[in-house]
Formats: C-alpha cells, sequence, structure tokens
C-alpha cells in the first residue's frame, strides 16, 4: 500500500452500506473501528472492479478510512466526535506502521488535499473541518492530521 487517504462519510455517525462498499475502515461516533466490505489489499489491482472506491483516480494503492458523519456540513447534526477523531489518528499510525507508509503530505492526506493536489474539482470535498479541534483551519487541517499521527507512530 502507498498511501493512506482519509475521509468523512457526509453521513449520520454511524456506517450505512454505502460506507462498507467505499471504504476499508470507518469509525463510528464512539470510536469503534468497523472493516469494509473490501481489505486494503483489494486496492492494489483496481482493474477487476473488486475493490473499495473511495477516492476518484486515486483507489488504486490507497488505504480509505472514513470518520461517521458531517451529513449536511456545515450545517450537519452529526459532527465529528473527539473519541472519533482520536481513533482515526491511531489507526492512521497503525496502518502507516503495518504497510511502511511515511507519514508526509503525499502519503497520508485527506480527501480534500488529493483532489486539490491532482486539480480534480468533483466528488466530496473533505476532510475540510475538525468539530473537536475548531481553531484548525480548512487549509491546516491536513497537518494537523499528519502531526497526530506522527504523534501515535511514535508511542506504537
Amino acid at each position: 500500500m502507498d498511501r493512506i487517504i482519509i475521509h468523512w462519510t457526509a453521513g449520520t455517525n454511524q456506517p450505512n452500506n454505502t460506507d462498507y462498499e467505499h471504504y476499508h475502515f470507518i469509525i463510528n461516533k464512539d470510536g469503534f473501528m468497523i472493516t469494509g466490505k473490501y481489505t486494503p489489499e483489494d486496492n492494489l489491482n483496481c482493474k477487476d472492479g473488486k475493490y473499495a472506491h473511495h477516492t476518484g483516480c486515486g483507489n488504486t494503492g490507497s488505504v480509505g478510512i472514513a470518520v461517521c458523519g458531517m451529513k449536511d456540513y456545515p450545517n450537519t447534526h452529526y459532527p465529528l466526535t473527539k473519541v472519533q477523531c482520536e481513533k482515526l489518528f491511531f489507526e492512521c499510525a497503525r496502518l502507516c506502521k503495518k504497510y511502511n507508509i511515511l507519514i508526509t503530505p503525499e502519503t497520508v492526506l485527506t480527501h480534500y488535499e488529493f483532489n486539490k493536489k491532482h486539480n480534480i474539482k468533483t466528488g466530496k470535498i473533505d476532510i475540510i473541518y475538525l468539530p473537536p479541534y475548531p481553531n484548525v483551519k480548512q487549509d491546516e487541517v491536513g497537518n494537523f492530521i499528519r502531526n497526530k499521527v506522527n504523534w501515535y507512530y511514535s508511542r506504537i
């Protein structure tokens, strides 16, 4: 696996059937991680159609992990929780260790950052806001996440 792409589901705080199809790992509001239908290794070959479709033009070699919530952002009734976000940071660190992925802006990034880097103007724009950390600005979210992932990585 080459990278981890981080998402919010844009749904409620619990996964639905679409989430199981699109993400390898899904974290609900209580910080419980659920595995999706496909393994990360299924995304090594996306030509067979049997893989997690989490990032247009970026699925091959990518682990897709999502936190449940943010439906109808910015007027959501399903904000991300702190326990959920911290679980996300920890699991990203664990996946980096497992797959020997360096923690860089090219290898651990949000869906928003991926789209920006590849000039993709369609699809969900996530993650651009972390409700438990309201002072983190939109363009700082990716670096904030990577710093947290690095912190957890150094402790596992």
